[in-house]
């Protein structure tokens, strides 16, 4: 086994675990990132409020509170809402990530050495090579599972759509007893019926199906635009990653400690730096992302719903302001440096294993021979 596979299969292995631990915070940071509220003061063209000011029920805004409300409106099954998908999606994505990173950084390497023995350079790979690398086998992983992440977003999403659209029915019916001058039994009745559904089961073939009737083949790839550009998060990430890695071998040799080896305690450290830098340089893009892959319905007013990513951009900036570009940041800051670090430190453990196993197999197999 090449060590590029063992890096992809070590990759899915670390990816899928530092999943399943932060997939709560990954729910409902999905969640905040993807709630329109229109600026304060804001109306319609007919000089009524938006729908997302009406009959709104206050949500906390409290990350805590939230996983809370959530346990308590929709059971522990709402916070692992497209659990599964995401799962495969994660497996999938470190999976392929992982084995064209170490493709081509195997590749900058030779480069690398190959520039050291014509007199050119140190031997080591400079921060623009792993730019360089990073974003190709970023953009490679993005153009393979983006399909995956477009279902677990609607998953994600499907309770906070539905609860748009029963506030609509229910602006409905207000609106139409107000025309009518009447409050009587029956609308009290129908309202009470109204509040007293709940979301439909909503699996990953039901999702499926919803983004295929809404766009057929290319909804699949909704959002694609802002998540290619997103490559440069795993970029700025390994870029820095890999310099902290560096820096500190080259700082234990220069102290001639006995062992380069660098511990899990620095690579888990080394993973949070990295992803913490990436995050807040790229947020705003995965804001867009996440709401170009949701269910328009959560948008309720037309001038909240979007066609693409510049009138998403264009529409968040005129209606709700910047800060809604950074919606839901501190939960996202903690959910993905923590899963990075995870990712990263149980990666290089699988890692070594692999490498003592085979190793091992080596000499029984040298022993064999003999």
């Amino acid at each position: 086994m090449s060590n590029a596979v063992a890096n992809g299969l070590a990759g899915a292995g670390g990816g899928i675990i530092a999943q399943i631990i932060t997939y709560p915070l990954q729910t409902v940071n999905t969640r905040q990132q993807t709630e329109r509220v229109a600026k304060k003061g804001l109306r319609n063209s007919d000089g009524s409020l938006p729908t997302s000011k009406r009959h709104e029920v206050a949500r906390p805004t409290n990350t805590l509170l939230q996983i809370i409300q959530v346990i308590r409106t929709e059971g522990w099954g709402g916070l692992y809402s497209g659990l599964r998908p995401s799962l495969f999606g994660t497996a999938a994505s470190q999976g392929v990530y992982y084995y064209f990173y170490q493709v081509f950084k195997n590749r900058a390497e030779a480069i690398a050495a190959a520039h050291r023995d014509k007199g050119r350079g140190d031997g080591t790979v400079g921060m623009l090579s792993w730019l360089v690398v990073a974003a190709i086998a970023g953009s490679l992983n993005v153009l393979f599972t983006n399909p995956i992440w477009v279902l677990v977003t609607r998953m994600q999403t499907h309770t906070q759509a539905e609860r748009k659209i029963m506030e609509k029915r229910r602006e409905a019916l207000l609106r139409e007893a107000s025309e009518r001058s009447l409050v009587d039994s029956t609308l009290s009745d129908k309202l009470t019926e109204l509040d007293s559904e709940k979301p439909r089961p909503y699996g990953t073939l039901h999702a499926a199906r919803e983004v295929y009737n809404e766009a057929g083949i290319a909804g699949f790839w909704k959002g694609i635009v802002p998540t290619l550009i997103m490559v440069c998060n795993p970029s700025i990430q390994f870029m820095i990653y890999e310099s902290l890695l560096k820096h500190l071998r080259r700082k234990r040799a220069a102290n001639k400690q006995g062992s380069k080896n660098i511990t899990s305690l620095e690579v888990f450290l080394s993973g949070a730096v990295a992803k913490l830098g990436a995050t807040l340089a790229t947020y705003p893009l995965l804001v867009v992302k996440s709401r170009l892959q949701a269910k328009q319905e959560i948008g309720g007013n037309i001038s909240l719903r979007y066609s693409g990513t510049l009138d998403a951009i264009i529409k968040m900036i005129r209606y709700e302001g910047l800060p809604a570009f950074y919606k839901g940041m501190s939960t996202k800051i903690v959910q993905s440096v923590f899963a990075a670090s995870v990712l990263f430190m149980i990666k290089e453990e699988l890692v070594k294993l692999y490498m003592t196993l085979a190793h091992k197999s080596q000499k029984v197999i040298l022993n064999l021979v003999k």
